[in-house]
């Protein structure tokens, strides 16, 4: 039974932090599960928000941040994080 759902494709790790803004012009990070592409973000210029890098799953880090998680509704979901 076919749907119109496009299924995301998944990423590793070790994927995910090879698109760091320094190994490859992408700059992706995780958060709860999906990846999302910042590299049209100025705030995530060279792989790096303040003390955060790219190519990492922030979902722990985000406890300390002086933003709630709905900063990620500004980027696009690329993906999912296995």
């Amino acid at each position: 039974m076919p749907t119109n759902e496009t299924r995301l494709p998944s990423y590793t790790r070790s994927q995910l932090a090879l698109r760091n803004g320094q190994d490859r012009d992408e700059i992706w990070c995780a958060y709860a599960g999906q990846i999302y592409d910042l590299s049209a973000s100025r705030l995530w210029r060279n792989g790096k928000h303040y003390e955060h890098w790219a190519g990492q799953d922030l979902t722990a880090e985000l406890i300390d941040a002086p933003h709630a998680d709905s900063v990620f509704k500004r980027f696009s979901v690329i993906g999912t994080l296995i």
